[in-house]
């Protein structure tokens, strides 16, 4: 059982191997929201996400023997993490399988916790029928990700830091997956005050324990596709399910264009890198039909590589206008790139590509392909610029960047 006890236990047991992640206040978040938001910033912990607190708090309940026999578990990264290094600080064999599409900077960095790495599968759910196949031949004792209660107890003991710094809090917002960390947290939140809402956030793509709560009993999504890989998950906790019923407020599910914005948020505005499944309760802050309370986003971690990062970054400047291509035609005489240049430098545009197409037209003297990539102040000064060269008689049409 969830008890007060197992989570002040917990809290005692998890100060071994957690960095202190005081709340950060979000000035930039509580101005566009009219809420006072505070940051849980999780991404600050030593492994890169909350996870290592339930991993480390379910292996300390093991018996020596259990965990002789060596550990297993599936992840798509974090508690892949947590797991490893709770190994290593006990000085057991952790073997570790992760779905084939996980990011190479969490394969690595699970390795270097010492812990054998198996990819195999596309998604969380088959890499963990994997680990299960593998402990039942090698007798290795399997640590569940979430679907597990001592998991769980571990994860809630963020809700106890929360609590016990910002006592007022009205909202906490948390990322579900498979529901380890939002049952921990729910139920702790609700046994210390009840009158606190926890609102649970999901990918868009991936919202299995939305649909399991309209259906009340657990259900599997046929597909689930998402740039947040932590929280792709095709099935909820069965375990842990009866909880999320109980506790859990509301679910709020953010599509992934969402989370390429949110990750400029923080990146801009905190300095900070917070991984796809973490940025879903930055996104969610702006979902919240309230004002003037005081809200809590758990960052649930900054495990991002590098090419995802990239990758974000570019999306995220074309998602706000930061960057993008408009095309006109201009008959094929000299002087003629000059004029457009001379449009878009006096709107304060910055060209950062040029693409000429001679071959658009049969009639090449009648009209080529000018195709101009350009930087922008954000979606206003980029209609800016556009309307001025439609002023000009240029007919643009804005096309997705090729960046």
């Amino acid at each position: 059982m969830l008890t007060l006890e197992k989570f002040e236990e917990a809290t005692e047991v998890v100060k071994k191997v957690i960095l202190k992640t005081k709340l950060v206040y979000s000035d930039y978040l509580s101005e566009q929201t009219g809420n006072k938001v505070y940051l849980k910033p999780e991404n600050m912990q030593f492994t890169g996400a909350y996870k290592v607190r339930g991993a480390y708090y379910k292996i300390s309940t093991l018996s020596d023997e259990e965990r002789q026999k060596g550990l297993i578990t599936a992840s798509a990264g974090n508690h892949a993490q947590g797991v490893a290094y709770a190994a290593k600080l006990y000085g057991v064999k952790a073997t570790i399988v992760m779905p084939t599409t996980t990011p190479l900077m969490k394969v690595n960095r699970t390795k270097s916790y010492g812990a054998e790495v198996i990819l195999y599968g596309d998604v969380y759910d088959e890499a963990c029928d994997y680990a299960y196949k593998l402990a039942e031949e090698h007798g290795y004792t399997f640590i569940h990700p979430f679907d597990d209660q001592a998991v769980a107890t571990g994860q809630g003991t963020i809700a106890m830091e929360i609590i016990k710094e910002l006592p007022t809090v009205d909202y906490i917002l948390v990322p579900i997956g498979g529901g380890g960390l939002a049952t921990g947290v729910s139920t702790l939140a609700k046994l210390l005050n009840p009158n606190i809402k926890v609102i649970g956030v999901e990918p868009a793509g991936a919202n299995c324990m939305q649909e399991s709560l309209k259906k009340g009993e657990v259900v599997t999504l046929p597909v689930v596709s998402t740039i947040a890989d932590g929280t792709a998950v095709k099935t909820p906790g069965k375990n842990i399910f009866p909880y999320i019923q109980k506790n859990i407020d509301g679910i709020i599910t953010i599509k992934d264009e969402e989370l390429i914005v949110a990750f400029l948020d923080m990146v801009e505005n905190h300095k900070m890198v917070v991984e796809n499944s973490g940025l879903l309760t930055v996104a969610a802050v702006k979902h919240l039909e309230c004002e003037g309370k005081k809200v809590v986003s758990i960052l649930s971690g900054g495990n991002m590589d590098i090419i995802t990062m990239s990758s974000t970054l570019q999306h995220g400047l074309i998602e706000r206008g930061r960057i993008f291509t408009v095309s006109v035609l201009l008959p094929d005489k000299p002087g003629e790139l000059g004029k457009v240049s001379n449009v878009i430098a006096k709107e304060q545009g910055n060209v950062v590509k040029l693409e000429h197409n001679q071959f658009v037209s049969i009639n090449r003297n009648a009209a080529v392909e000018l195709r101009i990539t350009i930087e922008a102040f954000g979606n206003e000064h980029k209609a800016q610029i556009v309307n001025a060269l439609e002023k000009e008689g240029y007919k643009p049409k804005v096309t997705r960047p090729n960046l």
